[in-house]
């Protein structure tokens, strides 16, 4: 039974983890385990280890400046905001978030104001702005700052250049306080190269929350809470995955971000249909993958919730493999850093390795 916080744990050194995403985008290398073997590849190589047919699906949320920093009397307090509650109220991470108090203003630049509604579990609260809908959207897109993850290290905060890194080709739908980062690979380019050999690309919507970088905190993972987040999945592209599915095509979710609203559409309904709402769908190891065949995804976190979902896609024992040969080969990990292709091991089925570098399991 896999359902130990320590099943899920590796050692990193800092140095795997990438700081700046390479450039072009699609010069990011690409591992592809397959059959206890490891093969070396190139974001790149896509349209020729995918088929003529087979339908990728991708999530269009558009990350904001979350982060926001904040004056309550003479402290300073920073703010990441996690979801939208109204039209002029966010949900929120403080910090230090002792210095809330409810029903206390907080002073932002620009005239931007917010009063502290409810304080939460986890550090969080909910503020209500004095501004609403556009005009607030314009206000923290002024003031605010990309939301990177910890992990990567800006003393100063994130500067201009990550506004552009931070966010995928597909950004349309603003919400996501977090990018799906496996959609960071993608340019113009490599997504013409793709359509013109046949592979078609869908969809998604998924507004990442600032709650995918919160840890685990407990060892037995079933008592782990995961934070909703809000997703839609349309009549079109539903479609087309029924479409794609009847033809013998299969479905290559990027990210975990697509893969997670497409399996929460499924298991809403039984079924492939459309769905619109809040999903807080955890997928440990034992769930039954009822979409996706495929997934392209970034190197994730020891002990978090995204490497038990990678665990239950493509089988823990080689997940963790996989991870390990990585390290040794120099792979980048995380927000910023290299993918892996992995295949269902429920669907289990060869991937074209032609040209590639193969490594040991």
């Amino acid at each position: 039974m896999l359902d130990k916080l320590s099943d899920y744990d590796f050692n990193l050194p800092a140095s795997a983890i990438a700081q700046k995403p390479v450039s072009p985008r699609e010069a990011a290398r690409l591992l592809v385990p397959e059959g206890g073997q490891f093969y070396d590849h190139h974001i790149a190589d896509l349209p020729d280890l995918l088929r003529p047919g087979d339908l990728v699906i991708v999530n269009n949320t558009r990350v904001i400046p979350a982060q926001l920093t904040g004056r309550k009397g003479e402290g300073r307090i920073g703010f990441t905001l996690h979801k939208r509650l109204r039209a002029d109220s966010w949900q929120a991470f403080a910090k230090p978030a002792k210095k809330c108090i409810t029903g206390s203003q907080i002073e932002f630049q620009d005239g931007l104001r917010a009063e502290i509604l409810d304080k939460l579990e986890d550090g969080a609260v909910n503020l209500r702005f004095n501004l609403s809908g556009t005009a607030l959207e314009a206000a923290i897109d002024k003031i605010g700052a990309m939301p990177l993850p910890p992990y990567i290290k800006r003393p100063d905060g994130a500067d201009e250049k990550d506004r552009a890194d931070y966010q995928t080709m597909f950004a349309r739908h603003i919400g996501a306080v977090a990018a799906p980062t496996a959609g960071l690979h993608f340019t113009d380019g490599l997504k013409a190269q793709m359509l013109a050999k046949g592979i078609a690309f869908g969809e998604v919507t998924l507004h990442v929350g600032a709650g995918t970088f919160l840890p685990v905190k407990t060892e037995e993972i079933a008592r782990h809470k995961m934070h909703a987040e809000w997703g839609e999945v349309g009549a079109e592209t539903i479609e087309a995955i029924t479409h794609t599915k009847a033809r013998g095509g299969r479905i290559i979710s990027i990210g975990t971000t697509s893969l997670r609203i497409l399996e929460a559409a499924y298991q809403a309904h039984g079924k492939l249909a459309p769905f619109s709402g809040e999903t807080d769908i955890f997928i440990t190891p034992g769930y039954q993958f009822g979409v996706v065949d495929m997934l392209l995804t970034n190197f994730h976190l020891p002990r978090s919730t995204l490497l038990m979902l990678v665990s239950a896609f493509s089988g823990h024992s080689q997940i963790l493999s996989a991870y390990h040969y990585a390290i040794e080969q120099g792979y980048r990990f995380f927000s910023y850093g290299d993918a892996c292709l992995l295949t269902c091991h429920a669907k289990a089925e060869t991937v074209s390795s032609k040209n590639s570098k193969t490594g040991g399991a």
